[in-house]
Order: C-alpha cells, then sequence, then structure tokens
C-alpha cells in the first residue's frame, strides 16, 4: 500500500519558547513547550553510528533521547518517520553569515595620490590597521533569514561567522540559523580567532607584499608576548588586549593556496600556535608537505569550471597547469582523507551555494567517502570550535539541530525533506514526505462521459501517460497540492489540464478537457512502479591527469634522485689553478665531486659520455628575483624585517628556464623600492622541490640596501615617504645604524627582558655584529663613496655593490673597503644614472682588483648569462677564463660559497652544466644541469616533454569541448599570465612611473 503522512501543519509551525526571557510581549504570552517523537525513522548519530528503526524525541529545542527502544512522552506531537533518514544538520566553519561587510575604499580611489603611511582608525588601537583582533562576531552579527534560508535548505544548521577583512580579523561566533532574535541563535560568542594573508579593505600602505603581511603578524605576535607587561611606552592598546585575550581560542587563518599553508604553518610553529588553515583548493598538488603541517584544514568545494576552448586562438592561452587542475580539484577533498588530515567542509568561495551537493558530489565520485564527508560537515568542525557538547551529532543534551530526508544524504536522488535547527522546523521540499512515485488510475468525468488512464509518476514533477505510445505528462506536486496536463494523442495539439489536491493515496480536482470543457477527475494509487534498468553510464569527470612536481608540464612524475655519475672525456674548465683540462673525467659521488682526472673507472655511476663537449661549474646569478611571490615591501624607507625566504616560489617556470641556461644557483633579492629594502635568500635551483628544499643550506644571509633614484622616487608625482633626496637617503642610513645600537644596547642591558623585540632593528644588528651582509643597489659614484663612509662609521662593511655602473670611477675605494661588484655586462641609457656607463666596466674593475661578478637582473637575461660574461672578452680583452669566471667562481666568492660551488674541485657540490660546445660561444647550449649530482635539466628529456605536454594539451582541451557539448555550464577561455618581477616592480606604484632596474 502506497506510504501517505498528513500531520497537523499547525502544531509543525509551533514556536518553541525555552523558558522565561527577559523581553516584553506586546499581547498574550504563549509559552508553549512542545515535545516531538520521530518513529522508525534511520537515524544516523554520527559518522560511525546508524539506527535503524529508531525514535529522536525532542523538547524545548533540545534532543531528549535518541534510540531504538525509548519511551516516547505522552504529551509528544508523534511522528512517523518510516523510510526516512535523520541525520545532524551541518555546520560550515567558515562564513561571514549575518556580519557586515567593512567598508572599502571608495571605487574612485586615486592609485597616484600620496601613501597612507599611518592607521586612519580612530581610537587607542594598533598602529597597522589590517591588525584588528578587538573585531568580535557576536557585536556585529545581524540574523538574516533571507541568506539563513538558502543555507538551511542545503542542511546547514550552525555556522561559524566572523568578518572576512584583514590580516587579524578578531573574534568568531557560532550561530545557528533559527529564525530567531539574535540573542537567542549565538551558541558560543567568542569561539575562534580569524587571521588571514590578505590586509583585505586596510588602505595603509603597509604591508604591500605577501612578505610584508608575514613580517607584520610575526611582529604582532612579538608585541602581543611584549604587552603582556603592560609597558608604560605603550599605553592602552586594545588591539594587543584583544590579540592576548584571543590566543586562547582556536586559531583559523585563511591561508588559500597550497604553499601559502605551509607559510601560515611556520609561522605558527615559530609562536607555538597550531593554526587550523582554509586552503586554497590546490592542497592535493603537494599533500605530502601539507599533511606535515599537522593541520586541520578548511576545505572548499570551489572547484573551477570547464573553459570554453572552442576558439584555439583562445585555448592556446590557457596554461596545461589551469587545466590539469580543473580535471584534478574535485579529488582535493579525497586527497586529504587518504593523507589522515583532519579537514572540514565549507560553502565558502562558491559562485551560488546552490553548487554545493552538485561539487560534493563530484568530489565523492573522485574518491570522498561519504562517511568522511558526513564527518567534515558535522563532527570535525563542531571538534574544533568546542561546540561538540552542543551540535555536531544526534545525542541527548544536544540542540535539536537535524534534517529529515528521503534517502542517504548525498545521494542525487535523495530529497530534504526538512531541517529543524534549535527545535523549530523549516520546511525544505514538503512534497518529500510522500513518495509520490507508482502508477495511478486517472478517472475524468466530463458531462457523464468518463475516461481512464493509467500514468506513471517517477517523480514530484515527472509522469507520462501509458498507452500504446508512452505519452510525456506535465505534473507538479508539493504535498498537497497537484497539477497534471497531458495530450491523450502522440502528437495531439490539445490537452488535459487538471489541478486538486492530494488525500493519502486518492487525488481529486477539477480541470478541463482537450475541448475546454469543465471536468471532475480523481486519481488512485494502484501499484509500484518497476525501476527500470538504468544501462546508461553515470557521467563522471573522474581525473585522469598526473599530479606533478613542479605542477606543470615539465614537472616530474617523482623527484629525481641523487645517483652517482661519471662525465667521461669532456674539456674542463675547473676555474682551479688546473684551468681547462682536455679530455678528462669527473667522478660524481653522493652529489660531491669525487675525483677529476683521466680514466677514471665508473663503478656502478652512470656515464655520460662528454666528448666534444665542455664541463664547467653551473653558473651563479648573484642578483635574480626570479621564484618569488612578491619582491618589494616599499611602503616604508627601512622594512629589514621582510624576508624573500617567507614568500620563495618553487614552481616558478623561470627556475626550470635557467637550468636550461646552466643557472644552478640564484641569489633571490629584495627590489629596490627603498632604502634598506628586506633579507635575500640564495637558492639551489632544483626544480621540483618545496620552497624550503631550493634553500641553498648553510650560506651566510644577506639583506638588500638600495640608493639613488628608485629610492627617493624621483619620478614619483605623488610620493610622501621619505627621502626625497640622495642626502636624505644617506640620512636614513645614519638613522637605522643609530637605532639598530641603541637597540642592542637595550638586548644587553639590565632591563633586557622588558625591551621590546623588533624583527627590523634585529636583522640590522646581526648586519652590525657581521652574521648577515648588504648587496646593495647602487649607480652614481657620490652615493656610494657616501654609503660605504655610513657602513665605515658604524663598522659595517658593504659586501657587495650590484648594478654598480660607475663602478670603475670608485674601483679603488671599493677595493679599500672590501666591496664586491656585481653588474651588467653592456646595459647603459635607460635612466639618468647609468648616462655615464660603459661596456668597459668590468673590466676596469677586475683589474683593479674587484671581484666582479656579471648578474643577470632579469630572467630572461638569467638563461644567457655564460654569453654576458663573453662580452668582457670583447670589452677589456679578459681571458675566457677569468670573463667565464664572472659568472661562476666570483659571484660564489661573493655570496661567501666559494667553498661550495664555483669551481670543479674535488670535495665541492656536483653543481656542472655539460655544453654543446665552449660555454662562452653564442652556440653553445647546456644539454645537461646537475644540482648537488641530480640532473635536473636533461635537452633530450625536455624534448619528449614538449610532445607529451602537446598530447596532455588536446587531451584536455578535448574533455573540455565535450562538457560544453553536453550542456554543462562552461566560462570564457582565461589566459594564464605570470608577472615577471623586477627590482622596482611594488604595490604602492604604476609600474611606468618605477624604474625597474
Amino acid at each position: 500500500m502506497k506510504k501517505f503522512f498528513v500531520f497537523l501543519l499547525g502544531l509543525w509551525s509551533t514556536s518553541l519558547l525555552v523558558a522565561q526571557r527577559t523581553f516584553p510581549v506586546n499581547g498574550v504570552a504563549d509559552e508553549r513547550s512542545s515535545a516531538y517523537a520521530f518513529t522508525n525513522a534511520t537515524i544516523v548519530k554520527d559518522g560511525q553510528t546508524t539506527l535503524q528503526k529508531a525514535t529522536l524525541i525532542i523538547r524545548e529545542g533540545k534532543i531528549v533521547a535518541v534510540g531504538t527502544s525509548v519511551s516516547i512522552p505522552r504529551d509528544a506531537i508523534v511522528i512517523d518517520s518510516k523510510d526516512k533518514y535523520i541525520y545532524p544538520s551541518f555546520i560550515d566553519i567558515y562564513s561571514d553569515y549575518g556580519i557586515p561587510a567593512a567598508p572599502r575604499a571608495p571605487a574612485a580611489f586615486d592609485f597616484r595620490a600620496p601613501a597612507q603611511l599611518a592607521s586612519n582608525q580612530k581610537g587607542a588601537y594598533n598602529w597597522n590597521q589590517a591588525i584588528k583582533p578587538e573585531v568580535n562576531a557576536a557585536n556585529i552579527f545581524v540574523a538574516d533569514e533571507k541568506t539563513a534560508k538558502p543555507l538551511r535548505d542545503l542542511g546547514f544548521g550552525t555556522v561559524l561567522t566572523h568578518q572576512k577583512d584583514g590580516i587579524a580579523r578578531g573574534t568568531g561566533a557560532v550561530v545557528t540559523l533559527a529564525n530567531e532574535k539574535e540573542n537567542f541563535v549565538i551558541v558560543k560568542d567568542k569561539a575562534s580567532a580569524n587571521y588571514s594573508m590578505n590586509k583585505g579593505t586596510s588602505t595603509q600602505s603597509y604591508p604591500s607584499s605577501l612578505m610584508g603581511v608575514i613580517a607584520l603578524l610575526r611582529q604582532t605576535y612579538l608585541d602581543g608576548q611584549w604587552y603582556k607587561n603592560k609597558p608604560a611606552s605603550e599605553g592602552v592598546n586594545l588591539s594587543l588586549q584583544a590579540w592576548n585575550d584571543n590566543q586562547k581560542l582556536p586559531q583559523i587563518i585563511d591561508a588559500s593556496d597550497k604553499w601559502n599553508d605551509i607559510r601560515a604553518d611556520r609561522i605558527g610553529d615559530e609562536f607555538g600556535v597550531q593554526y587550523i588553515i582554509k586552503g586554497g583548493g590546490n592542497e592535493y598538488q603537494r599533500i605530502k608537505e601539507v599533511a606535515a603541517t599537522k593541520a586541520p584544514f578548511i576545505v572548499s568545494l570551489n572547484f573551477p569550471m570547464a573553459m570554453d576552448v572552442d576558439d584555439p586562438n583562445d585555448a592556446r592561452l590557457v596554461s596545461l597547469a589551469d587545466m590539469k587542475n580543473w580535471e584534478l580539484a574535485p579529488t582535493n577533498p579525497a586527497a586529504f582523507e587518504k593523507a589522515g588530515i583532519p579537514f572540514c567542509l565549507t560553502t565558502a568561495d562558491l559562485p551560488s551555494v546552490r553548487d554545493f551537493y552538485t561539487n560534493l558530489r563530484k568530489a565523492i565520485d573522485n574518491g570522498l567517502t561519504e562517511d568522511k564527508a558526513l564527518e567534515a560537515l558535522t563532527k570535525t568542525p563542531a571538534t574544533l570550535l568546542g561546540v561538540y557538547d552542543r551540535v555536531g551529532s544526534l545525542e541527548a543534551g544536544k540542540l535539536a539541530n537535524f534534517i529529515i530526508t528521503t534517502g542517504p544524504v548525498f545521494s542525487a536522488k535523495t530529497m530534504i525533506a526538512e531541517n529543524w535547527v534549535q527545535g523549530d522546523r523549516y520546511n525544505v521540499k514538503e512534497e518529500a514526505w510522500s513518495d509520490v512515485t507508482g502508477i495511478y488510475n486517472l478517472t475524468i468525468n466530463s458531462n457523464g462521459n468518463t475516461a481512464t488512464f493509467p500514468i506513471d509518476v517517477k517523480s514530484a514533477t515527472q509522469a507520462s501517460v501509458i498507452s500504446k505510445d508512452t505519452l510525456p505528462a506535465r505534473i507538479s506536486y508539493n504535498g498537497k497540492i497537484v497539477s497534471l496536463s497531458f495530450s491523450p494523442a502522440k502528437r495531439g495539439r490539445s490537452s488535459y489540464r487538471l489541478s486538486g489536491v492530494a488525500n493519502g493515496d486518492t487525488w481529486n480536482g477539477n480541470g478541463e478537457d482537450t475541448s475546454g470543457n469543465r471536468v471532475s477527475w480523481f486519481a488512485t494509487y494502484s501499484k509500484a512502479t518497476t525501476p527500470a534498468t538504468d544501462t546508461s553510464k553515470k557521467r563522471l569527470q573522474i581525473a585522469s591527469s598526473k599530479v606533478t612536481f613542479p605542477f606543470d608540464g615539465y614537472g616530474w612524475d617523482s623527484l629525481p634522485t641523487q645517483k652517482d655519475l661519471l662525465i667521461k672525456n669532456a674539456t674542463v674548465w675547473t676555474n682551479e689553478k688546473e684551468g681547462r683540462l682536455e679530455n678528462t673525467d669527473v667522478l660524481v659521488k653522493n652529489g660531491k665531486i669525487s675525483q677529476v682526472g683521466k680514466g677514471l673507472t665508473a663503478g656502478a655511476a652512470k656515464v655520460i659520455d662528454g666528448t666534444g663537449k665542455y664541463l664547467t661549474p653551473g653558473i651563479i646569478d648573484e642578483h635574480s628575483h626570479i621564484a618569488a611571490v612578491s619582491i618589494n615591501e616599499g611602503a616604508q624607507s627601512v622594512t629589514s624585517e621582510v624576508r624573500i625566504a617567507d614568500n620563495l616560489d618553487p614552481e616558478d617556470i623561470n627556475i626550470y628556464r635557467q637550468l636550461s641556461g646552466g643557472v644552478t644557483t640564484s641569489h633571490i633579492l629584495h627590489g629596490s623600492a627603498n632604502t634598506i629594502g628586506g633579507q635575500t635568500q640564495l637558492i639551489k635551483l632544483r626544480w621540483g622541490v618545496d620552497d624550503e628544499g631550493l634553500k641553498f643550506k648553510g650560506a651566510d644571509p644577506f639583506i638588500k640596501f638600495a640608493l639613488g633614484e628608485n629610492v627617493k622616487r624621483t619620478t614619483s608625482t605623488s610620493n610622501n615617504r621619505f627621502p626625497d633626496t640622495r642626502m636624505g637617503v644617506e640620512e636614513v642610513l645614519n638613522d637605522a645604524f643609530a637605532r639598530a645600537s641603541d637597540y642592542q644596547k637595550a638586548l644587553k642591558g639590565a632591563d633586557a627582558k622588558n625591551t621590546r623585540r623588533d624583527l627590523e632593528l634585529d636583522a640590522l644588528v646581526e648586519i652590525m655584529n657581521k652574521k648577515r651582509f648588504i648587496t646593495c643597489h647602487s649607480y652614481v659614484q657620490s652615493e656610494i663613496t657616501a654609503a660605504m663612509r655610513v657602513g665605515e662609521k658604524y663598522g659595517v662593511r658593504f659586501n657587495t655593490f650590484t648594478h654598480i655602473l660607475e663602478g670603475y670611477k670608485v674601483a679603488d675605494k671599493m677595493k679599500a673597503h672590501g666591496a664586491n661588484a656585481s653588474t651588467f655586462s653592456d646595459w647603459w641609457g635607460y635612466k639618468t644614472e647609468v648616462q655615464d656607463a660603459i661596456a668597459y666596466n668590468a673590466a676596469i674593475m677586475n683589474a683593479v682588483g674587484v671581484n666582479v661578478c656579471i648578474n643577470s637582473d632579469d630572467a630572461e637575461m638569467a638563461r644567457r648569462l655564460n654569453q654576458e660574461a663573453a662580452k668582457s672578452v670583447k670589452y677589456g680583452g679578459m681571458s675566457e677564463e677569468e670573463a667565464f669566471k664572472m659568472v661562476t667562481l666570483n659571484p660564489a666568492k661573493a655570496l661567501h660559497v666559494e667553498d661550495r660551488v664555483g669551481s670543479i674541485k674535488t670535495g665541492k657540490d656536483a653543481d656542472l652544466v655539460l655544453w654543446s660546445a665552449n660555454p662562452l660561444s653564442i652556440y653553445a647550449v647546456a644539454e645537461k644541469t646537475i644540482v648537488d649530482g641530480i640532473v635536473y635539466f636533461d635537452r633530450d628529456r625536455d624534448s619528449q616533454l614538449r610532445k607529451s605536454i602537446t598530447a596532455e594539451r588536446n587531451r584536455l582541451v578535448q574533455k573540455m569541448l565535450g562538457e560544453k557539448r553536453a550542456g554543462m555550464p562552461t566560462r570564457p577561455a582565461e589566459a594564464s599570465y605570470q608577472k615577471v618581477l623586477q627590482c622596482g616592480d611594488h604595490a604602492e606604484e604604476e609600474d611606468d612611473e618605477v624604474e625597474t632596474k
């Protein structure tokens, strides 16, 4: 017999008042306390416990009992829930529900206007307006039924909400989605402390880079610790007080990218904080490193949409990485599950919350289990927020937050009938209470004539008339009202149009026949439909792309490993006293140069034939800006607290490109936007490793200084940041070292424990103590001389002057000071400061006795530094070997790593390049580039990769085209751009106002 449930709708809509409230009632109080018993249901208490034919009892907004043999209270309204499932309502841990958006800068904000150097927030708050831990979500939360309903319809009953603005965003509040006053829906007013790696709506100039954001976060942690003792010099700082108060809460940070996940975790590790990290959806690409953070994660279901790549001119601009990410992004949740990483799922970042189930099912199709999905939407977020005693499962004493469904909740055919939040019923699909499917006998009466039709009802919106030909019918059913229309003939132009009410297994009502005459009708349930066998193949977007390292066409399926190598019979340029050795072998063991000589025995080593080829040390680029997310933190004159190491980008394609040009080591410098810039990072071009793996371990740390036009911003029409002149630049240097001297004394003084730790001054103290070394952007002889004088005043040596195009004028002074030079081979005339540049500069400085390097400062030029070195053979008559040392041994000396790299010598790192011809020839190409004994670039492999990239691109293009042909939504093709960073690139100024060298 057909099952159909009818309830007293008035009782369902009763609002449960949970005891006396302070709010007065304008009228007669109606304090009802109703109990409900949901019987015969399949109750999923949590991800591990499912009860069959069980009962759930609620009273006054809470669960009273759950089980298979519970006593039903006499006053309970009994709701037979046979064939229904009851689940705990979902929890979204990352939301801004009910929170007003932070005010943004006016749309007409003039980016050429003077920079906002100080915070514009009024009151006793932090100096930086992106740090606002004093914001409490509970104080600004307003319940919003319009926003709550779509979330409830998805099955959510609780969210953690906060204001998504700023670096330190304040606290989040756990609230339910009940349509109640704010007082009654806040479950926990301070449930989390929230952070991000984006300064949000702040119009303050600092920070202007990712490394500035990280430095500000680190400094704020230190400031908070210092403020605990209430230092008189700070007065009252409500932000730091709130920061300290918030540290006891769960700490959530929005990282929004796989590499930022790792960066954020390092900040947390430094200060003993375990963040809950909101990822960016690409963690599957580096899941091993993500798992190593030991952090719980918040995972979005915002998967990229297929692009419309019909036009080949559009398709060619879409990167392979972007196409692969489209295919593989749905595997991200499953990657977390397989790696054993605790995670929550969120609706955050979805273009529309209506995409939630579509994308969740796509994730399940790609390996996420339903049990883990449920846990990620219930128990895990509740546990992380410390509210599992209130929500997250169906247990006595918890809030009555649950959903009633027609089947397993993640099944495509399942409907959510209702969502109960705090004991209040919210209808989602009322028709879901009735299983409407089946065969009905329809009888139509018209003027004494009767017509009978069997109707096959497949769902509340789909039906057909059973006859010789199956005839389509239109039906609409909501559990109470039913409407039906169909034509009785296969090609009939007129239809019956019927409407009426449903009463159990019988429907009846009125309508019109095919001639427009009024009719009456009734339909009775006859039998269940025999489900048709679905012979169609289920359409799934199953990923078949491989994750490579890096996530690029030129990446590795698995990272290459170190192997013993024997390079035989090459012309070896040693850069040592032995000079060039003809027909010589080099044996590499354990990543080091083991032997150099003739007729060496290979043993177990792989043999590489070097006959007719040249083997050299790897090229070292002393001045580079590749492999970094940001280069300049130019908002202040002194930003020695920022570190290039904090925002290395190990997937920069320029790493691979420069390996193809024989580069094995690069010195990644901060830009030239300010007098004292950030800390630099020496890297080895180990293509495929993570950011930590790039670092040249054990190398001395350096820092970038700058002089001249870039610093004083000669070309800017709106500069309001000191200094404006070269004299001012000199005084910035004086002031910085004077402050550092005072700071160092304080650290060593009697009140050292109360001295505020200052990351900016820490780096300067390292310079003064010869633990960090300066590389300085420079052009004009007068300012070079002035800088050396300031350094000597404080016992500081400028280790390297870079660019140094007037170095030939002051080479004697540089030698006396002990400075190295890192210059261009033949650049001049590109701005006022270089009018006196000459191509003989490097040779002249070298002749005076200065250690001279040729650098790139340019991602493209770095691929041919061998040719740049060759120019000094022409300009200055240098020998080939001395010229080549300017891109190998000389930069190794300037960077204090000549004991490791720069020449071919037993015991040194096996950083080697096998060239097709004399490396100073324009015809020479690097055939193999080896770092630490690992072949990271091989020209033969590169040729094969180009073919596989073409095939993989074509496969993915065809798959995207298939999405479009199948009627799936697509988005316009988007070109994949990469900005190549330069010395002068920073956020405050337009590129045409910034000198780039």
